[in-house]
């Protein structure tokens, strides 16, 4: 695995520190799950914008409802589960 420095603030420092030492792991593996949190966070927040959005299209949102109709039929379409 490849490494760069990157500069972060004293308190950013700090933080980082403080989490590793209360989690028991490295300044590097706090700082990558905060970056995935992060990810995972802007992602779901932009995937709310886009309903909100498709919710303002009456149209669209009708579709959208029959597709979801649509794929909760397959739930029983009577196959065993594995």
């Amino acid at each position: 695995m490849s490494s760069v420095t990157v500069r972060v603030s004293s308190e950013s420092r700090d933080a980082l520190r403080r989490l590793a030492r209360r989690s028991g792991t490295s300044l590097q593996e706090v700082l990558e799950r905060a970056i995935e949190e992060y990810e995972t966070r802007q992602f779901l927040e932009a995937a709310n914008r886009s309903y909100a959005d498709l919710r303002t299209n009456r149209k669209a949102w009708e579709q959208e409802l029959r597709e979801r109709r649509a794929w909760d039929a397959t739930l029983s379409d009577g196959l065993e589960e594995g």
